[in-house]
């Protein structure tokens, strides 16, 4: 389950991660918490938040995917790790010293979403060379152990922090937390890193990446399902919150139990898709059903009468997403060529994570108009509908295989 970690970089990287990843998750707690308390517990703000945070991942992502291809990973990570710890600094400061607004929190949504939309493809794409295409897909599973298990201990921490100290420490501590992950990323030895060779500097690298991507169908399956449930099902940010607050009249530590209850469930699907990455590639077979089940049981989690059974319900939806989302990472990072990794990443990245806007600004409105348990049960519904045309669409191409080939044959 821990191979990867015989690689002595990844070691580094991983070690980094966990301490900066967990006072990200403090961070996002609180920040969820300042906007409430900024904006008398409006919904509509929340999802305001989140939206700003995912534009760039619109007018960024896929020119990142193109500087993934282009530059040193390793120098380009410290650079975004260092300006994302930075803004933790900077938001941290103002709710201190008692001048935070709502306005500074929407300006620090959008700056840290620059960085973000910058560091995710860039990150994504430089497991590879760290570990080497055979243990890719184990790379990935510990990555989001690692994220998930942060995802469980920074909210955690968040709530309690925030009852007693406030949200500007936590935002502090934060940007403390980035030292670690950029000391990782300094200690390693280049020399060591499984670098592919870099593609010629030529103009029209971005056209060239969005024609590859185009002609290869599964790849438009596996990114077509990411927008959806990557828009519509993983809408927990701007819904967690306000369903803890405003449905079952929780505090911030109520708020972090949920957030916590949820990376329970993703760290268990993180676990055990480590344990499957010994067995070959990555199934799409896998991924459509992760993508399915996960949307069933949304739905169920929705209808949940409690907050106890709506707590308990999220263990099993953390698995289920995080069986789609390692599957669907490691099947489209072992599909591509590896000059076009980084900008196929890119892509990847922004159908995942570019339709946050709507999906954030939808939730908002939903939970506003018809209640803050509609964007999970319709969030479900999306989900597996688009699980069930990505069946369909496979089964139909495989059919027409066949009949080409009798055709031919």
């Amino acid at each position: 389950m821990f191979r990867s970690l015989r690689e002595r970089n990844y070691r580094f990287y991983a070690s980094g991660q966990v301490v900066s990843l967990t006072g990200t998750w403090m961070q996002r707690a609180a920040q969820d918490w300042l906007v409430l308390e900024l904006s008398g517990g409006s919904p509509a703000a929340l999802g305001v938040a989140v939206s700003l945070q995912f534009i760039p991942t619109l007018l960024l992502t896929l020119w990142a995917g193109v500087v993934a291809d282009r530059f040193d990973k390793r120098r380009v990570l410290i650079g975004t790790q260092s300006a994302l710890g930075a803004c933790g600094f900077v938001l941290g400061s103002l709710d201190v010293t008692g001048v935070v607004q709502l306005w500074h929190v929407y300006v620090l949504c959008f700056v840290l979403g620059c960085f973000s939309a910058v560091d995710a493809p860039v990150r994504q794409s430089f497991v590879v060379e760290m570990v080497g295409p055979a243990q890719l897909t184990n790379a990935v599973a510990l990555n989001s152990m690692n994220f998930n298990l942060a995802r469980i201990v920074g909210p955690a921490i968040s709530g309690v922090l925030i009852t007693a100290i406030g949200t500007g420490w936590v935002f502090l501590i934060n940007g403390v937390s980035s030292v670690g992950v950029v000391a990782g990323l300094a200690l390693m030895d280049p020399a060591a890193l499984h670098r592919a060779k870099l593609p010629p500097k030529e103009r029209g690298q971005l056209r060239a990446g969005l024609r590859y991507a185009r002609g290869r169908p599964d790849l438009i399956v596996v990114m077509a399902l990411a927008f959806f449930i990557g828009t519509f099902g993983m809408n927990f940010e701007s819904t967690l919150a306000v369903i803890a607050r405003n449905v079952f009249g929780r505090n911030a530590d109520g708020y972090g139990l949920l957030v916590t209850m949820l990376a329970v469930g993703t760290l268990t699907g993180a676990a055990l898709a480590a344990r499957r990455s010994g067995r070959g590639r990555p199934r799409m077979r896998l991924m459509l059903l992760g993508a399915a089940v996960f949307g069933v049981l949304e739905v169920a989690a929705a209808l949940m009468p409690t907050y106890e059974l709506f707590a308990a319900a999220l263990i099993p939806v953390g698995v289920a997403i995080m069986t789609f989302t390692t599957s669907a990472n490691s099947t489209v990072q072992l599909a591509v060529e590896p000059t076009m990794r980084g900008r196929v990443m890119g892509l990847y990245m922004l159908v995942f994570l570019g339709g946050k806007p709507l999906g954030g600004l939808a939730s908002g409105w939903l939970a506003e108009v018809f209640g803050p348990r509609w964007p999970i049960l319709l969030g479900g519904v999306a989900s597996l509908v688009a699980a069930l045309v990505g069946v369909a669409v496979l089964a139909w191409r495989r059919k027409s295989r066949v009949a080409e080939a009798d055709r031919l044959g």
